[in-house]
C-alpha cells in the first residue's frame, strides 16, 4: 500500500517548507506527528502500542504523547537536563572561561603566522566542545577569549569567526545531548560510543577541516581584499567577561569526562567493579564545583544561591532540547505508522541501493535538514528514532547508521544561516551569518564527503 508512505513524504516536504518559513519546529513536529498517527488510524494501519491504553484509539494518540514525556524525562531527558544545568553552573562560576583561556595558551607560539594560528583553534576548540557541549555557549566563550587575539594578530574577522564556529561542528563526547540521544537509540554505553566510534571518525575529519579552512580562508581573504591589519574590537560588542576564577577551576569542566572514562568498561583500576552513568557523573562534578566555590568564597549563602544557575540551566534545556526529543519521537512514530520506513527500504532496494544507499540517504537528509532548521538536535532527534527499524531490516547494528548521522547533524547546523551560534558570534564580530556560511560551506562540505567515504568504505 503506497498511500501511507506517499503521505509521509508529503508531510516531510511540507514540514521542510514551513521550517524554512520560520515556523516553530517543536510545534510543527508535534502536530505533524499527531496528524500522521491520526491518518494511519483512519487508513487502518498498525499504530504504535501504548503501555496503558485508554480504551479508545483516538485518545491513545495522546496517551502516546504522555508516555513519550514520562519515558524521556525518566531516562535520556534527565541526563540531558543535568548536563545543561552543569554547563550553566560552570559558566556561572567562571570555570568554563578558565579552561578555554588555558587551552588557548599554545596559540602564542603561532603569533608570527596568523593563518596557522586561526586554524589551530579548530582542534583545540573541538576538544573544549567535548567538555562544554553548548554550541552557542562555546562560540561566545571563544569570542570573548580567542577572537580578540586572532584579529590582533592580523586574522580577518570572517576567518576568525569561521574557525570559531567550526569548533562546534562535531557534537560528540559523553556530555553531548546528541551523543545521549544516539546511544539511547543504538543502545550503547556513552563512553564506549565516544572512544570506539566517535574519536576514530573525528580525528581524520579534524585534519581535513584544518587544511580546508586554511586554504579557503586565505583564498577568500585575498579575493575580498579584507585588510589584514589588526582590527579593533569594539568593547561594547564583546561578550561580558566575568571575574577570573582560579586556574584550578579548569579541572571542573573536564571532571565528568575523567570520571566516566576512569570508571568505564575500558579500565579496571579498582579491585571492585564501579560503574558510573553520565547523569551521576554530572551530579558528582556539580558538588565538586560547589566545594571549590565554598573554599574560594567562604560564603555559604552566596554559594547556595549560585546553584540557581544549575536549576535554570536544567529548565532551559528542558524547554528547548528535551521537549524537542519528545515531539520528534511523536513525529517519528507518525512516519513509522504511515509505513515510511518500509517504503524507503523497498524503494531503495528497487533502485539497488541496499543498506549502504539508505545510510547515505539518511545521513544526507539529516545534513540538509540541520541546514534548514538551524538546529542539529532538531534534525537528528526527528530522524534518529527511525534507525533501529531500518538497521534491523538489513540485519545490521544501529551504530553503523547513527554515527555519520550524528556528525552530519552538527556539521549541517554549522552552515545554517539561522543557527543560533552563527547569529550570535556574527553580531559580535559585525558580520552576517550568511557571510560566515560562505566561509564554512566549502570546508564542511569537503569534510562531509570525506566522512561518508571514510565511514562507509569500511562496510
Amino acid at each position: 500500500m503506497l498511500t501511507g508512505p506517499i503521505l509521509a513524504l508529503i508531510f516531510i516536504i511540507v514540514l521542510g517548507y514551513l521550517l524554512l518559513k520560520g515556523y516553530n519546529p517543536h510545534a510543527l513536529l508535534l502536530i505533524a506527528g499527531l496528524v500522521m498517527l491520526g491518518l494511519a488510524w483512519s487508513l487502518g494501519l498498525v499504530l504504535p502500542k501504548v503501555k496503558h491504553p485508554s480504551g479508545w484509539q483516538g485518545f491513545d494518540l495522546f496517551v502516546l504523547v504522555t508516555e513519550s514525556f514520562s519515558g524521556t524525562n525518566a531516562g535520556v531527558g534527565l541526563m540531558i537536563m543535568v548536563i545543561g544545568g552543569f554547563v550553566a553552573y560552570i559558566d556561572k562560576i567562571g570555570a568554563s572561561a578558565v579552561l578555554v583561556d588555558l587551552a588557548l595558551k599554545p596559540l602564542g607560539v603561532l603569533k608570527k603566522n596568523p593563518d596557522l594560528a586561526a586554524v589551530a583553534v579548530i582542534p583545540i576548540g573541538q576538544v573544549l566542545f567535548i567538555c562544554i557541549p553548548s554550541a552557542a555557549g562555546m562560540g561566545l566563550l571563544l569570542m570573548a577569549s580567542v577572537y580578540p587575539i586572532l584579529v590582533g594578530l592580523g586574522v580577518s574577522r570572517l576567518s576568525a569567526v569561521s574557525v570559531i564556529t567550526a569548533c562546534t561542528s562535531m557534537g560528540m563526547g559523553p556530555a553531548s545531548a546528541m551523543t545521549a540521544a544516539a546511544t539511547n537509540v543504538a543502545e550503547l554505553d556513552g563512553v564506549l560510543y565516544f572512544v570506539q566510534h566517535q574519536i576514530p571518525l573525528a580525528w581524520p575529519l579534524t585534519i581535513v577541516m584544518v587544511v580546508s579552512y586554511y586554504f579557503v580562508n586565505r583564498y577568500f581573504d585575498r579575493k575580498e581584499a579584507e585588510a589584514v591589519e589588526p582590527v579593533a574590537v569594539d568593547a561594547a560588542s564583546k561578550p561580558e567577561v566575568k571575574e577570573k576564577a582560579p586556574k584550578i577551576y579548569a579541572l571542573i569542566p573536564i571532571f565528568p569526562l575523567v570520571l566516566l572514562v576512569v570508571f568505564s568498561e575500558l579500565f579496571n583500576f579498582f579491585p571492585i567493579r564501579i560503574t558510573l552513568d553520565t547523569t551521576t557523573a554530572m551530579f558528582i562534578s556539580l558538588f565538586v564545583g560547589v566545594l571549590f566555590e565554598l573554599i574560594r568564597t567562604r560564603n555559604v549563602k552566596h554559594v547556595l544561591s549560585g546553584l540557581t544557575a544549575f536549576w535554570n540551566g536544567m529548565g532551559n534545556i528542558f524547554k528547548t532540547v528535551v521537549t524537542l526529543i519528545i515531539v520528534a519521537d511523536i513525529f517519528a512514530k507518525g512516519l513509522i505508522a504511515l509505513g515510511f520506513i518500509n517504503g524507503l527500504v523497498e524503494f531503495s532496494q528497487h533502485l539497488g541501493l541496499g543498506a549502504l544507499g539508505i545510510a547515505v540517504v539518511m545521513t544526507g537528509i539529516i545534513f540538509f535538514a540541520s541546514m534548514l532548521m538551524g538546529s542539529g538536535n532538531a534534525a537528528f532527534f526527528a530522524f534518529s528514532p527511525l534507525i533501529p527499524k531500518i538497521a534491523s531490516s538489513f540485519g545490521l547494528e544501529s551504530v553503523k547508521f547513527i554515527l555519520p548521522m550524528n556528525f552530519a547533524a552538527s556539521m549541517g547546523r554549522t552552515i545554517s544561516p539561522v543557527a543560533g551560534v552563527l547569529i550570535s558570534v556574527g553580531e559580535i564580530a559585525g558580520v552576517t551569518s550568511l557571510q560566515i556560511v560562505k566561509r564554512n560551506l566549502i570546508p564542511l562540505g569537503i569534510a562531509f564527503v570525506f566522512m561518508l567515504l571514510n565511514h562507509f568504505i569500511q562496510w
